[in-house]
């Protein structure tokens, strides 16, 4: 069973890979974050900035939010391992990333599917847009959940962390007391090894939250692309237009063959195939199953890449069939 993506690894290594089991952006990591990371290589030799000012004032550019809100992170996982250690009990949305659980379990706390009822200091996990099925709510939807587990005496939060390719449908600015907001910036960047998120929150619960944070938590390259960020927001969206675009052309290819496509607005595809998934590792295809998402075994989920690999994705699943 594969709980995350991206385990290219195995075998002899990235090279032999195509790999839509992770859903980062396709062209790799922009050249515009490679140069600030190699500038970030004589700061290596260095301890980071403990405080993350820096970092801190190009991901509140980025978030639209004050520093006094916004607490820089090792990537989204980072950011809700903080939320689920000062949680009282952890809720979540089935099917949905497994690691809202699997952390909460890790810090002692109970993880249980929400059924509609919460208490003081619960948290409800909501993943938006949702992974694996990429679904995304509408921003007001997010807020009137929000007012509702608030009244509960709950707490909502929101996983952001391929909210990159329909911002419209963020709410990091509303973050406070009872809405808070992990992000990630692994996804629309091409950076996993680099490890930049986010936590959002109110003052108060932030500067808790914070004091549980281990030090150092930026390293120089990814603080070094936090503060090139500001600079290059025009570029976000064009790739989340590009996404949208090959996301609809692969949604298509993959409806044609008789697959059911759920609606996404995120970067990648959950189809059910009708049939059980196919291993194309020799064909040099990695994808995702769904297993550890608690769907059966017709079920992947797909990353969205560029159109000949979406192509030679298809052919490797129909290979009977004309492209």
């Amino acid at each position: 069973m594969m709980d995350h993506g991206g385990d290219v690894w195995q075998g002899s290594g990235p090279g032999q890979w195509l790999d839509f089991s992770a859903s980062l952006r396709p062209e790799g990591t922009p050249d515009w974050v490679l140069e600030a990371m190699a500038r970030a290589l004589e700061a290596a030799r260095y301890y980071p900035q403990r405080s993350m000012d820096e970092a801190r004032r190009g991901l509140c550019a980025y978030a639209g939010v004050e520093p006094a809100r916004l607490l820089p992170t090792a990537g989204g996982v980072a950011a809700i391992d903080l939320i689920c250690q000062v949680a009282r009990r952890v809720f979540y949305l089935p099917p949905t990333f497994n690691e809202y659980a699997r952390r909460a379990r890790v810090h002692g706390r109970h993880a249980l599917p929400y059924q509609g009822e919460l208490g003081a200091g619960d948290v409800l996990f909501l993943c938006n847009p949702n992974n694996p099925t990429g679904e995304a709510l509408s921003r007001q939807a997010v807020l009137e959940l929000g007012e509702r587990v608030a009244r509960q005496g709950g707490i909502l939060a929101v996983d952001e962390a391929f909210i990159d390719y329909c911002p419209e449908c963020s709410v990091r600015d509303r973050a406070g007391d009872s809405l808070w907001v992990a992000g990630s910036l692994t996804k629309i960047l091409a950076i996993p090894g680099a490890r930049l998120g986010y936590l959002l929150s109110g003052q108060a619960p932030l500067a808790a939250m914070e004091a549980l944070a281990l030090p150092w938590a930026l390293n120089a390259f990814a603080g070094a692309v936090a503060q090139a960020l500001p600079d290059h927001l025009d570029q976000l969206a064009q790739e989340a237009a590009l996404n949208r675009l090959r996301r609809e052309q692969l949604a298509q290819a993959l409806a044609s063959r008789g697959a059911l496509v759920f609606p996404s607005q995120a970067n990648f595809l959950l189809a059910d195939l009708g049939r059980t998934v196919p291993d194309l590792r020799e064909q040099g295809i990695l994808v995702r199953d769904c297993a550890s998402f608690g769907l059966s075994p017709r079920h992947l989920r797909v990353g969205v890449r560029t159109p000949a690999e979406n192509l030679r994705l298809i052919q490797a699943l129909w290979p009977s069939e004309p492209a």
